[in-house]
Order: structure tokens, then C-alpha cells, then sequence
């Protein structure tokens, strides 16, 4: 039961994730649609950009919101609130009047995003035993794939229609996975280490069983371990004074998993995806490929995605996650360098030169597929859980920060340099890659609270480890008092 019970749960969660792909996908097909420009104008490639940065700015905005809130309101009731503000962006989009009103819809949903995307990889590992964490936090990954296939193909049969559902069904087919959210959410368990956190010791030890339990005496025994490990760090934590935010920037060691994890979100956009998730339709305008070619492309390019993904989801945990991360970025770069160089010399009567130029970006969403999961995998699981939710909302906000920064500005880059612009891209895959080698520690095997030892933050035994060991180390730190003080209220 327990196992089942932690792994549909992540299932569900990673809903989110099908919202996050789902608007990636449907926003670059919608855009060239010919009802869609008619119907608004055709907007210039400003406007596009600023239809398509709104839903990032929005996201910045819905982590800024977690920063404030998320660690008081926890797990379940943030993602709560996330799909209720979801529902409303999507509802606005599909019922646009004018572009105003699109992009305060894009807006508002992607302040919904922003908040699912901090929280649910953060969700899944917390429930999650450490040997399966990976695959169960990367999940977000994986239905974003989804999202990102069914928003490809569902955009390309609306092409066929000449009226404004061609555009309108898509747009309001988001409300679906949110209000799946909505409804479903309440039925899962909160968290047990922000419940630790929060002193409902009793709660979250009944939580752990559901969670991991299978009525064998030895397991209850693990279990048991678990919730001391989790009890012990939290209250090292609160004796050594190392429990506010601001930890976070002051302690030089939670300072260097921040830079990390917000250095592995800023490098996903920085390689380049979104540019083509986006503007895909537009690049291969760029080599003389029609829409409705253009957008059966993408859809292929999206179901392959999907296989990638469940590839890369089941080699996780095997694998771990810095040797993929470099021959990601190896591989991103690589492709990128191709078609930039292709371009240079591009002759759009030679179809073998584009058949080529395509098959760069299949091999870069390819690549792509170890840094798309492990960015959301590799913050959720480093921080301590006293600033788990402000961490990953920091390092989220990086992640939509950037983005918004290319979405707006990748239009007007793309009608000046064509597929030239990818040589920004192959730069940065390249830093990437070095800073991966050089500054990134293996999380893999390592339950979350390990995560203090391998940075260097080590205070007690580990109880899952050593628990007589552990237990003699609290009381000669005092902390065994502080225990039942805390207990006591």
C-alpha cells in the first residue's frame, strides 16, 4: 500500500507539469494560426513576444508569491491555490476579446505556474524514499512532455479550422488539467517534513507510514529510523540558530546549494529550448517550411520527447545526476553549433540541408531531455527543509526570469540573425557543462537529510545510518531537552 500510495501521488502532482508543457506547446501554435492574427490583427513580432513573456512574468510573480507564502500555507494548499488562479488565466485566454486580455490571462496563468513549478518537485521528493526520488520528483519533466505533445498535435488539427475555435478550444483546454488539480489535491498527504517542521510530530509519523509502510515489522523499524533522522537535523538545525531565511545567504553552505540550484534552472533556459519550443514555427519559416509542415514537425518532435523522457526517467536513479548533466550539455551544444553553421551557408532548394538542419533540433530535444528533468529534480532535493519551499522558489524564479528575457527578445533576434542566434546558445551549453564538472556534487542514494553532510554541514549521525550513534550525539549536544520542550508545546 505504502509504495503504490507515494508513487500515484507524485503521479497526480506532476499534473502541474502537463499544465507548464501544455501552454508551452500551445502558445507557438496558436500564434501563427491565420484566425489567430486575423482576429487580433496580426500582432507584430513584439506583441508576439510580449504574449509569449507574459505567461513568464507571470511566473516570476507566482514564485515571488511562494517566497511569502509557501512555507506557511505548505505543500498541499499551495498547489491548491496555484490551480484556483490557474483556472482564472486559462478561463481569460479562452475567452479573449482583445489582446489585453489574452495577456493578463497568459499573466495570471503563469503566476499559477510559477507556483505549481516551485512546489511540486519540492512535494514529490519530500514523500518520496531516496532510491526513487529522482524519478518520482522528475515526473514534472515527464507530464510536461506530455503537455507539451498533446498541446502540438491537438494545435495542429485546430490548423483545419477556419473559425475562432481554431485558437479559442486550445487555449481553453488548459482549464482541464487544473481543475483536476483543484478537486484532486485534497486527497493526498501533506508533506511529513514540512509537518516536522512545523512541531506535528504525531501527524507526520502516521503520514510516513501511509507513505512507506508495508505492515513488516522491519520496515515499521526503517520507518521509525526515518522520522528520528528527520526529528534529529530539523532540531540541530534550531539549537545551532540555523532556521531563519536568511540562512540561506549568510551560512556559506546553504549560500553554495542556492547558487547551485539556481544554477542549474538558469542553465535550462539558457540552453536554448524554450527559443525553440516557442518559436519553432517561426525558425522553420526562417528555412522556407510551411505552417501546418511546421507544426506536424513539432508534434513528432514532441512525441519523441515523451519516449526520451521515460528513457531518461528510468536511467535516474542509476545514472545520477552530474554525468548526465555534462553530456546534456555536450550534446545541446553540439547540435546548436550545427545548425547555426548551417544556416550560414543556407540554400533552402537543398533538401538534404534541411532535412539536416531538423534533425539538429530532434537530436537537441534529445539532449535536452537529462537537463529538462534534473533541473527540477536537483533543487528540490539539496536544501535543508527549514528553507526548502524559499529555495526552490528562488531557484524557479531564476528559471522564469530568464525566460521571460528570451521570449521577449528572441522574436526581433530571429528576424535579425536568423538561426545565427543559436551561437548564444552553444556559449552558454558550453559554461554550462564546465560548471557541472567542476562545482556540482552527486545527490544520488542520499536521503534529504544526507544532503548536510555531503555539503559539509554534517551535525549528527544519521539515524537511518548509525541510531544509536545518533541519539548519543543529540543528548550530548543538549538537544534532547530542546526535544521535549518542543514537544511539551
Amino acid at each position: 500500500m505504502g509504495k503504490s500510495t507515494y508513487i500515484l501521488s507524485s503521479v497526480f502532482l506532476a499534473i502541474g507539469g502537463f499544465l507548464f508543457g501544455y501552454d508551452s506547446g500551445i502558445i507557438g501554435s496558436t500564434i501563427v494560426l491565420d484566425t489567430f492574427k486575423d482576429y487580433f490583427h496580426h500582432p507584430n513580432a513584439t506583441v508576439t513576444g510580449g504574449i509569449v513573456s507574459a505567461f513568464q512574468g507571470g511566473a516570476m510573480l507566482g514564485t515571488i508569491i511562494n517566497m511569502v507564502i509557501a512555507d506557511r500555507l505548505g505543500r498541499k494548499r499551495t498547489i491548491a491555490a496555484g490551480s484556483c488562479i490557474s483556472l482564472l488565466g486559462c478561463a481569460l485566454q479562452a475567452g479573449a476579446a482583445n489582446m489585453p486580455m489574452l495577456i493578463v490571462g497568459r499573466f495570471i496563468a503563469g503566476a499559477a505556474v510559477g507556483m505549481l513549478t516551485s512546489t511540486i518537485p519540492m512535494y514529490a521528493a519530500e514523500i518520496s524514499p531516496s532510491k526513487h526520488r529522482g524519478a518520482l520528483s522528475g515526473l514534472l519533466q515527464w507530464m510536461l512532455s506530455w503537455g507539451f505533445l498533446v498541446a502540438q498535435w491537438l494545435g495542429y488539427g485546430c490548423e483545419f479550422n477556419k473559425t475562432q475555435f481554431s485558437w479559442r478550444f486550445p487555449l481553453a483546454f488548459q482549464c482541464i488539467p487544473a481543475c483536476i488539480l483543484v478537486f484532486g489535491i485534497w486527497f493526498l498527504h501533506e508533506s511529513p517534513r514540512w509537518l516536522m517542521e512545523k512541531d506535528r510530530h504525531d501527524e507526520a509519523k502516521a503520514i510516513l507510514f501511509k507513505l512507506h509502510g508495508d505492515g513488516t515489522s522491519e520496515k515499521e523499524t526503517l520507518i521509525e529510523l526515518e522520522f528520528r533522522e528527520i526529528r534529529d537535523v530539523i532540531e540541530a538545525d534550531r539549537a545551532n540558530n540555523q532556521t531563519s531565511i536568511m540562512t540561506i545567504i549568510t551560512k556559506a553552505s546553504w549560500r553554495k546549494r542556492l547558487l547551485l540550484g539556481c544554477g542549474v534552472q538558469a542553465f535550462g533556459p539558457l540552453s536554448g529550448i524554450n527559443v525553440i519550443n516557442y518559436y519553432g514555427n517561426v525558425i522553420y519559416e526562417l528555412l522556407g517550411i510551411s505552417t501546418s509542415t511546421s507544426l506536424k514537425i513539432t508534434g513528432i518532435s514532441g512525441a519523441l520527447s515523451v519516449v526520451y523522457c521515460t528513457i531518461g526517467l528510468w536511467t535516474l536513479d542509476r545514472t545520477g545526476r552530474v554525468k548526465p548533466l555534462i553530456v546534456s550539455a555536450a550534446g545541446l551544444a553540439a547540435a546548436l553549433v550545427c545548425n547555426a553553421a548551417m544556416y550560414q551557408n543556407l540554400d533552402i532548394n537543398n533538401g538534404n540541408m534541411l532535412r539536416a538542419m531538423v534533425a539538429m533540433n530532434f537530436v537537441f530535444s534529445l539532449f535536452y531531455t537529462p537537463l529538462g528533468i534534473i533541473s527540477w529534480v536537483y533543487p528540490a532535493e539539496i536544501f535543508p527543509v527549514e528553507v526548502r519551499a524559499f529555495g526552490n522558489a528562488v531557484t524557479t524564479f531564476t528559471n522564469w526570469t530568464i525566460n521571460l528575457i528570451f521570449a521577449q527578445f528572441s522574436p526581433q533576434a530571429l528576424a535579425s540573425i536568423g538561426i545565427k542566434y543559436f551561437y548564444v546558445f552553444f556559449v552558454f551549453n558550453i559554461a554550462a557543462m564546465l560548471c557541472y564538472i567542476f562545482f556540482y556534487p552527486e545527490t544520488k542514494g542520499k536521503t534529504l537529510e544526507q544532503m548536510d553532510e555531503l555539503f559539509g554541514d554534517q551535525l549528527v549521525p544519521h539515524a537511518l545510518e548509525d541510531p544509536q550513534a545518533a541519539e548519543i550525539a543529540m543528548e550530548k549536544a543538549g538537544i534532547t531537552s530542546y526535544r521535549e520542550e518542543v514537544i511539551k508545546q
